[in-house]
């Protein structure tokens, strides 16, 4: 059989996940919301959306989760 160059496909399927937050950090959201729309002209958002940007934000930008993910990507995973 040929080798296809196309490898297997990611399953992107989002993952709902349920938490719950200290009610200190909702607020923290809230209030990051109303500064972001009033900021961008806007209404405010559902603060529960920022959770996902946030996250991607954060690990995209940690230097240690990079360094820490690149060498365990040279080690096999069991």
């Amino acid at each position: 059989m040929p080798k296809l160059k196309l490898g297997p496909i990611a399953d992107d399927k989002p993952v709902k996940i349920t938490l719950e937050l200290p009610a200190s950090l909702h607020r923290d959201l809230t209030a990051y919301a109303e500064i972001l729309a009033r900021d961008a002209g806007q209404a405010a958002t559902d603060p529960i959306r920022l959770i996902v940007p946030m996250l991607e934000r954060f690990i995209a930008t940690d230097r240690g989760f990079a360094r820490a993910r690149r060498g365990a990507r040279g080690t096999p995973m069991t």
